[in-house]
């Protein structure tokens, strides 16, 4: 395992000696430089963990060289040293980017309290990189390019999340199921100019009522039974980022009360305290239920729903895009022979076939556990119609429908299109008595593109 690497930086021969032995004591690998210049080399040529510097020296002053670092690599600590001390000085050298600012002083406590700091700082500078890298990796997951597929009702999901990503509007994401409501809200924030922030989840049918206040809001030391400290609550731990509030369907209405200060005024007391703390924090809440239904049986605050319902989106079931299905299989195909390591797997086309007639009351969720059940349990090779799960088996693919005749002094192709358009939406809404639920599922439709051509074609219970 490589030693951590540490830099000292100082012009004096006999203290930077002292610190290189003592370094190396505690278990570090050292390099020395007499000036900023030749620490600057040094930095720009090789992997270091810490840098500690003295404060007076000719050429780039110990501030000066912190600041250059900082620069160069934020994540790269220092340290600075000197037996010149001052409030104003280490007020400098915080300000330019230092770890902590030591003054030499007693030359054997200084070096028992440089041990400790060392440790500390490059212990800091390591989850400063990784929590760097992290959010470069999530950024880069859910980029709107990211996202697969390529039908009509997923493009207009995405149109409207490059919208309001920019704003700090409250959003409201309902679906069914499995059809990626989480990921459209990461997509929103890790678009958005707090993305540098948290991203906090709360499920709140997942948790038990009596907890999730102190979940939200946290609590003081001695607040209920077990409290026996203090704990920050997901608000305060959102600040300046985004909370996501899934499944906000199932929060009690008692918390409901409280969830709408919140989003009034930004503010809230954690679970057994009178002090009232401010919050700056993006909220987005989803759900699977109908709130409309909700508020109608008492359920639901409807003064909630409207605070929550700024931005509405709905995300798409499987089953009204499923243009999208061969384009998933492959993704998820590829992405479970990576993480398992499995032999390479394709999709026959008889079997691709009765993936795309399914229609997938679990939606992307179950698509994926579906591919990965075929790729574990194949062990490579081409996946088959015998290799599907019973249901899948036996899926019909329907006939294809048949086009009418071209007559031979030819016909309006646009005019015929929108009737034959036309025609079908009327059945449909006629099996299902005007319902325009069933009728979009009957299409595979989305509600909303229902709508829309009901309204395009002038349709209605009366004609």
């Amino acid at each position: 395992m490589r030693k951590p690497h540490v830099l000292v930086v100082d012009d004096n021969e006999f203290y930077r000696s002292a610190l290189e032995r003592m370094l190396a004591r505690a278990g570090y690998a050292v390099t020395s430089a007499r000036d900023g210049a030749e620490a600057l080399a040094i930095i720009g040529a090789q992997p270091l963990e810490l840098v500690l510097c003295d404060v007076k020296m000719p050429g780039i002053s110990g501030h000066e060289l912190v600041r250059q670092v900082h620069d160069v690599n934020p994540d790269l600590p220092c340290i600075v040293i000197t037996g010149y001390g001052g409030a104003e000085s280490s007020l400098e050298a915080l300000q330019a980017g230092a770890y902590w600012y030591l003054d030499k002083g007693n030359e054997q406590s200084a070096h028992d309290v440089l041990r400790k700091l060392a440790a500390q700082a490059i212990e800091h500078g390591r989850l400063k990189a990784e929590n760097r890298q992290l959010q470069r990796q999530l950024q880069g997951r859910y980029r709107f390019d990211q996202v697969v597929g390529a039908s009509e009702a997923l493009r207009r999901v995405l149109e409207l999340v490059e919208r309001v990503a920019d704003t700090d509007s409250t959003v409201l994401i309902t679906g069914e199921s499995g059809t990626g409501k989480e990921l459209v809200a990461r997509a929103i924030h890790f678009n958005s100019p707090r993305a540098e922030r948290m991203f906090v989840t709360v499920n709140c049918g997942a948790i038990p009522e009596e907890l999730l206040e102190s979940e939200l809001f946290g609590h003081v030391r001695g607040a209920f039974t077990n409290a026996v400290a203090a704990r920050e609550g997901r608000f305060a731990l959102a600040h300046g980022g985004t909370i996501f509030l899934d499944e906000i369907g199932d929060m009690s209405p008692s918390l409901q009360v409280k969830l709408l200060r919140v989003l009034q005024d930004r503010t809230f007391e954690p679970v057994g305290s009178s002090q009232t703390q401010r919050v700056d924090v993006r909220v987005i809440a989803a759900t699977n239920q109908n709130l409309g239904t909700a508020i109608r049986e008492r359920r639901f605050r409807e003064d909630l729903f409207y605070r929550l319902n700024v931005i509405p989106i709905e995300t798409p079931p499987l089953r009204s895009r499923r243009d999208d299905i061969p384009l998933l299989a492959s993704h998820f195909l590829k992405k479970i022979q990576e993480e398992r390591r499995v032999p390479a797997c394709s999709l026959e086309r008889d079997a691709l076939e009765r993936l795309c007639a399914h229609d997938w009351p679990g939606n992307v969720r179950e698509l994926e556990n579906t591919i990965e059940r075929l790729v574990v349990l194949k062990g490579g090779g081409a996946i088959g119609i015998a290799d599907l799960p019973s249901p899948l088996r036996a899926a019909s693919v329907g006939p294809a429908a048949q086009p009418p005749k071209l007559p031979t002094s030819g016909l309006p192709l646009t005019t015929t299109v929108d009737r034959f358009e036309a025609d079908l939406i009327r059945q449909a809404l006629e099996q299902t008595g005007w319902n325009k639920n069933q009728a979009a599922k009957l299409l595979a439709m989305n509600r909303t593109t229902l709508l829309e051509k009901i309204k395009k074609h002038g349709l209605s219970p009366d004609q």
